[in-house]
């Protein structure tokens, strides 16, 4: 298709499934903070005031997971109390010494990642999921500046409307939000209408025919844990690119680094923004594949999508001479032996410059 409206999704740190990235994320920087070599999985489900913390770990770290968990979400602007149950267990030893061999670091487990890029904003992200973010982090903000008014809890939406394969307008923005009960939707809609679209979204891209569904479903008084359940790594679109692209399937949040579904999705994101910002490509998708406990990839694929300045066999040429898809080279080139993945859970980990798997690389041919 070349004429076509695309759609992606945000949600903010409010949202149950991200308040259990964001606790899951949070264990995994206090077990890097005290010891760097730890191997960690473990994630979070939440439900009402019920909070069920489980998975396993091979650290040193001394953790309180119960503390972290309801740090953060106190953090996050929840004020209920919570009750957590831990069920961590040691990481199984088969799958310890396989990753953690005396001469190389291995995969944690099979599978395959896929990163992306394209030339639809500042930050090679797609545009839709991009401004999706960008609405999301301002409602925050927003909800932070009017505790009285708006609540944690948030999705927006963004439809982008293509022309011959290009950006033409914005054709719908949809923001919901949580919000008090003595709140009305008009002052609702006056909020996020002139605090949260205007100043993030480019008036160019803007008409009179784009549609604005502010709360379209009307009363969101009730939120959070208390109106959904959550669990970690259920928003997999929203933290790669919005469904531009494809997945890998395996979530990011609550792995240490020697996990490749989120290590190497970081490194092929490195590669394939390297590659637009290269000019290379106008848009890029890089694909590798790990088996577990082995340091080299099986595969390797680069696709352009008919956008290429050479061809895909010519790039992938290139980005073997430029790039080591090593397990221990990834870990070690982007520097993830470091608590940094806390902020990586909420609004997306692609696009945001603080990020090492976001510099950009000069190509050498």
């Amino acid at each position: 298709m070349k004429n076509y409206i695309f759609t992606s999704e945000s949600v903010t740190e409010g949202h149950p499934d991200k308040i259990c990235d964001m606790i899951a994320d949070s264990i995994v920087d206090a077990a890097l903070e005290q010891d760097p070599y730890s191997n960690m999985a473990v994630e979070a489900t939440i439900k009402d005031d019920f909070v069920l913390i489980y998975g396993e770990a091979n650290t040193k770290a001394k953790l309180d997971y119960e503390k972290i968990a309801l740090d953060t979400i106190r953090k996050i602007g929840y004020n209920e109390d919570y009750h957590v149950t831990v069920v961590v267990n040691q990481q199984s030893p088969e799958i310890h010494n396989a990753v953690n061999a005396d001469d190389h670091i291995g995969a944690g487990d099979q599978g395959i990642m896929f990163g992306y890029a394209c030339d639809e904003s500042k930050e090679y992200m797609p545009l839709p999921i991009y401004y999706a973010h960008l609405l999301a982090r301002r409602l925050t903000k927003v909800r932070r500046a009017h505790p009285d008014v708006l609540g944690p809890d948030g999705k927006t939406q963004v439809s982008v409307e293509y022309e011959n394969d290009e950006i033409k307008r914005i054709d719908t923005i949809v923001v919901s939000t949580q919000h008090a009960a003595d709140v009305t939707q008009e002052q609702v809609r006056e909020l996020v209408m002139n605090e949260v679209i205007k100043p993030s979204i480019d008036p160019k891209l803007l008409d009179e025919n784009t549609k604005y569904l502010i709360n379209p479903s009307g009363s969101f008084v009730v939120g959070g844990s208390f109106g959904d359940s959550g669990t970690t790594g259920r928003k997999i679109v929203c933290d790669t690119y919005g469904g531009r692209g494809h997945i890998g399937g395996g979530c990011f949040s609550s792995k240490d680094p020697t996990k490749v579904d989120r290590s190497a999705a970081y490194y092929t994101r490195y590669v394939a923004k390297s590659i637009v910002a290269n000019h290379l490509a106008r848009r890029a998708e890089v694909q590798v594949a790990y088996a577990i406990g082995k340091s080299e990839p099986v595969s390797i694929c680069v696709d352009t999508f008919g956008t290429g300045a050479k061809s895909d066999e010519e790039i992938l040429d290139i980005v073997k001479k430029n790039f080591n898809f090593n397990v221990g080279n990834i870990i070690k080139e982007l520097d993830l032996r470091r608590p940094i993945y806390r902020k990586t859970s909420c609004y997306g980990h692609f696009g945001d410059p603080q990020f090492p798997w976001e510099q950009i690389k000069t190509l050498s041919e």
